[in-house]
């Protein structure tokens, strides 16, 4: 949810196209697949919290105990096997959080091939923002930091492009995104600034992140994006999805355009974040996706 944060920092480029890394790992030699033989895709979103777990704030523990809460979240992600993750307040070197890349290092602990930072803050001793974590190549990437005189405190996206597994002919983008926590009417201009980047990118996509918004109740953010962009929740009514313990709401989202489907979904239980990480196994219809993106 990011509540809590230190004022004065210096942000980035307002849009940045930032260098995809790559990380050596095991070659994968097979394709998942589903019972009907089509290839799938996990995907995964979570709010990393800075590497503080569950503390008040990342400033006032020790880096010792910050290695122990990513190697809490690597532990997870070993796990759960996802393709892709994508991370919100996930830091880059920064004096309150021990002063190492928390991306690169859950990169090279999970064994994924490829990240990308889409950093939001960077200076004054910090660098924090969006991320995506991937065993599949990413490419064209970009990142965006929202316009910083609407927020108390920075937020944005970073977004990516892979090729769907055992399909390489169908192109999906992934968005690893961080609305603002304070204002309804902040997170829409902020998601009006998404729904115009994404629709200048014009492919199918897999948005995922901290919405800071549930479904429900008078701040429409989140249907917002799903109607403009033509995305999908998975039950987005539906009970038993909450991800942020401390309001009991959903706030979680992962939204997918016609043409990917949700094989699996489910909230992970695991305390690594004040944040619960969201989960998706995704089947791709390439009939409907060629009809909707040609």
């Amino acid at each position: 949810m990011g509540v809590i944060s230190l004022q004065g920092c210096a942000t980035a480029d307002l849009r940045s196209w930032p260098e995809v890394q790559s990380f050596e790992r095991p070659a994968v030699t097979s394709v998942a697949m589903d019972e009907g033989g089509n290839s799938t895709l996990r995907v995964m979103t979570l709010n990393v919290a800075h590497g503080r777990g569950e503390a008040f704030h990342q400033l006032l523990q020790k880096t010792d105990t910050t290695i122990q809460n990513l190697n809490e979240i690597s532990a997870m992600l070993k796990r759960e096997q996802p393709d892709v993750v994508a991370l919100q307040e996930a830091d880059g070197p920064s004096y309150w959080s021990g002063n190492f890349h928390h991306v690169d290092y859950l990169a090279r602990q999970g064994a994924f091939s490829s990240a990308v930072n889409g950093s939001y803050v960077h200076g004054l001793g910090l660098e924090y923002g969006t991320a995506l974590l991937s065993t599949i190549d990413l490419r064209h990437a970009e990142a965006i930091t929202f316009n910083p005189d609407l927020a108390l405190t920075p937020k944005g996206f970073v977004v990516s492009t892979i090729n769907w597994p055992g399909q390489p002919h169908v192109q999906v983008d992934v968005v690893s995104l961080h609305l603002d926590f304070s204002s309804k009417g902040t997170r829409r201009q902020q998601a009006l600034e998404l729904i115009e980047l994404m629709r200048e990118r014009n492919r199918p996509m897999i948005v995922m992140g901290d919405f800071n918004a549930d479904w429900n109740g008078k701040d429409t953010t989140v249907q917002l994006i799903a109607s403009e962009l033509a995305l999908n929740a998975f039950d987005p009514t539906g009970k038993g999805q909450n991800t942020f313990p401390y309001s009991g709401k959903r706030l979680d989202w992962i939204l997918v355009s016609n043409g990917l489907e949700f094989r699996d979904y489910q909230v992970v239980s695991d305390a690594v974040s004040d944040h619960r990480g969201v989960i998706a196994e995704l089947e791709l219809n390439t009939k409907l996706v060629k009809n909707s993106y040609q």
